[in-house]
């Protein structure tokens, strides 16, 4: 089972399938986000709020985050809008999401100014790629997330699966290296697309991402349901670690005649959560 730092209980907690978006400046949303199931809930004072109503919506985030379990997206590391985001928020929230990290010393200056809490690194540009993997072996950062939209327009390309596969995967690769959980996926931008929503989660998940963040609650079942083990999974994960329990941890074979050892039952415990 994934686990990131969790400062509220002091522990560990189970990586979110879903992160689930409401702008900081919208007092409905602020309300109904945290009723629409999702894993995490993420305020964004950050891209969704513009810069004449940022004051507020840092009032208003901080209001609520005094009573509600939150995550907040805050502004661009070494920006003033970040700097007063970190001083309101620091010690009310169960982690930052940090837009836009284009180094391990961005993660550094945030750090610096909120001690202890966990960082959600958000890779968005060509620059954050190539440093993907300092950025994720820095301390203070918590797990890695991908930023799609952002990333694509700094490319100059429209975006896709194999457009941007070899960044995708440099982020499985760079996190896995870097000793922390598998990154999540960016935003399906198109709200009546479930069917783009459910095929997008799939392949990112074959690629090695858990979880993805959502724009509307409509998306956070179909994300829930693409990053829950299958009960196909889930039997054959049984069946392979009842083989592998009964060689002794000898390479083995299930009774369906697919061949076991320690990568294919390390697979199934992942798979069942041991």
């Amino acid at each position: 089972m994934k686990t990131f730092p969790n400062p509220a209980g002091g522990g560990v907690t189970r990586s979110p399938r879903s992160w689930l978006f409401a702008p900081g400046h919208n007092e409905k949303l602020l309300a109904q986000v945290f009723e629409a199931g999702a894993d995490v809930v993420l305020l964004d004072l950050e891209d969704a709020v513009p810069p004449d109503i940022k004051d507020r919506a840092r009032e208003m985030v901080a209001g609520v985050a005094a009573t509600r379990q939150c995550w907040v997206r805050v502004n661009r590391a070494r920006s003033e809008f970040c700097e007063r985001d970190l001083e309101a928020l620091a010690g009310s929230v169960l982690g930052f999401r940090i837009p836009k990290v284009d180094s391990a010393d961005d993660v550094a200056w945030v750090a610096d100014r909120a001690p202890g809490v966990p960082l959600d690194c958000t890779i968005e540009s060509a620059r954050g790629v190539l440093a993907a993997f300092d950025i994720a072996s820095a301390p203070a950062c918590a797990l890695l997330s991908y930023g799609g939209l952002d990333l694509a327009a700094d490319l100059g390309i429209p975006g896709g699966e194999q457009e941007t596969l070899y960044a995708r995967s440099y982020l499985i690769i760079a996190a896995r290296s870097a000793g922390k959980p598998q990154p999540s996926d960016g935003v399906h931008p198109l709200l009546d697309d479930d069917d783009g929503l459910r095929r997008e989660a799939e392949a990112a998940k074959r690629l090695g991402f858990f979880g993805k963040s959502a724009i509307h609650p409509r998306q956070v079942p179909i994300i829930h349901q693409v990053f829950a083990s299958t009960p196909e999974e889930l039997e054959w994960a049984r069946q392979v670690l009842w083989a592998f329990e009964q060689s002794g941890g000898a390479a083995t074979k299930t009774a369906s005649g697919e061949f076991v050892d320690s990568p294919v039952a390390k697979r199934a415990r992942q798979i069942l959560g041991l």
